[in-house]
């Protein structure tokens, strides 16, 4: 089990709780070695004073003390002085040993010395002191009960909370920018160009974000440049396969294998461009709607140019409305059911669905052509990527990938597996939620 986190939210507040916990160690040991121990040590010589004041004839004399005296002793101190016999009758047995108390008296009187403390109604000590051991001295100690700790703990746990709530909101607002910078390069792995983000925080988190603000502008413009080259070439090449299309048309009869020939091959390199334009083309100015799934499947079956072969759909009922943004979704299912009839023979299985677990519904593509080697799959979303030879290498290897950036932009995923009966599935999941979506 790992115990420390990974975020610097987590492991900031986790430094700040271990530093609050050895102060508060230290706080501990300071009052008891600087405040409790020298006031128990004081408590005891007190206490070993008193007693030497009660048996000071004792240790010359070795007379016994006299009932009277005990008593007269008792009136004027409050410290009472009990043989061995009839100190457990007075509480003796209550009492518990400390010997920490013992060792500090012995060294006050002089000798092995025994102490005992009882809290009933009051503190009291019991001392069997090494001048008089047949006898057990009891001191009181009434103001000791009256200690009261309260505001000790109060301010403890007050300053635990602080320091606990403080490191909190520090980490907090040092993660805060973060949290947006890691946003904002999601947005760009995406294709998207955030907004600059604001130049807050420490010294270090205003560098990181200056220099990816300038990385973000840096790739916008170098994606508006790549947009305009790509349109410029774009039409500078659709201009002389015009005239060359015009051209053939003035082909006599008995060449028409020429002309035909050069229309297949004018056709094919309008495809491409189309492919490298869509490829590059922002589908985000595109506004997001709420779309029924089931409706763009059916209209792009229904497509007159997609009416080569049989094409069995197969639509779940009663999905629920997916925001996402129509041309750019139909170009999605287009290439998708284009890429089964150019690879494939047989008919072409579309099917619709809803994952409620993940709140995803999901469009699905199969073939039932040669499929792809496992090896290759996630290859073949990669820019410019051609396909095994067992299902051809035409076109310019940009359809799966115009497909990905456009799932990536609705937040979805795609994935491709070969069917167990063969031919390829490819399937896109495109979430519900709107908040996902945007």
């Amino acid at each position: 089990m790992r115990l420390f986190p990974r975020s610097a939210f987590g492991q900031t507040v986790f430094l700040i709780g271990i530093l609050l916990l050895i102060n508060q160690l230290v706080s501990y040991l300071s009052v008891v070695y600087y405040v409790i121990k020298p006031s128990y040590q004081q408590i005891n010589h007190l206490i070993a004073k008193q007693i030497k004041v009660v048996f000071i004839d004792v240790e010359h004399n070795e007379v016994l003390l006299s009932e009277e005296l005990t008593k007269r002793f008792q009136q004027a101190t409050g410290i009472e002085v009990y043989t061995d016999a009839t100190a457990p009758l007075h509480g003796l047995n209550e009492a518990s040993y400390y010997p920490y108390f013992s060792s500090e008296m012995s060294q006050e009187l002089g000798g092995p010395a025994e102490v005992r403390i009882a809290q009933q109604s009051s503190y009291a000590f019991w001392v069997k002191p090494p001048q008089a051991p047949q006898y057990w001295v009891k001191v009181p100690l009434s103001g000791l009960d009256e200690t009261d700790f309260s505001p000790l703990k109060i301010y403890v746990l007050v300053i635990g909370f602080l320091s606990v709530a403080g490191g909190w909101l520090f980490a907090r607002q040092l993660n805060r920018p973060l949290q947006g910078l890691q946003q904002a390069a999601l947005k760009v792995g995406r294709g998207e160009m955030p907004d600059p983000l604001p130049e807050h925080g420490s010294t270090e988190i205003v560098a990181v974000t200056r220099a990816f603000n300038r990385m973000a502008k840096g790739i916008s413009q170098l994606e508006k440049d790549r947009a305009l080259l790509m349109a410029g070439v774009s039409h500078d090449l659709r201009t002389p396969l015009t005239r060359i299309r015009l051209a053939s048309e003035m082909v006599s009869e008995q060449d028409s294998w020429i002309k035909d020939g050069i229309v297949s091959d004018i056709e094919d390199m309008n495809a491409i461009i189309d492919q490298f334009i869509d490829y590059i083309r922002h589908h985000k100015e595109e506004a997001l709607d709420e779309e029924d799934l089931n409706l763009l499947v059916q209209e792009q079956i229904s497509a007159d140019r997609l009416q080569k072969r049989e094409i069995i759909a197969s639509l779940s009922e009663s999905l629920p409305l997916v925001p996402l943004r129509r041309i750019a979704i139909k170009r999605v299912l287009n290439n998708l059911i284009e890429n089964a009839l150019k690879y494939s023979e047989g008919a072409i299985e579309v099917s619709t669905g809803l994952e409620r677990a993940s709140r995803k519904v999901y469009v699905q593509v199969r073939d039932h052509g040669p499929g792809i080697p496992e090896h290759e799959m996630q290859r073949m979303f990669e820019p410019f990527a051609q396909g095994d030879t067992a299902r051809g290498s035409g076109g310019s290897g940009l359809g799966l990938a115009i497909i990905k950036k456009i799932v990536d932009m609705h937040h979805g995923q795609i994935s491709m597996h070969n069917h167990a009966y063969g031919g390829l599935v490819v399937t896109v999941y495109l979430p519900v939620s709107p908040t996902k979506a945007a």
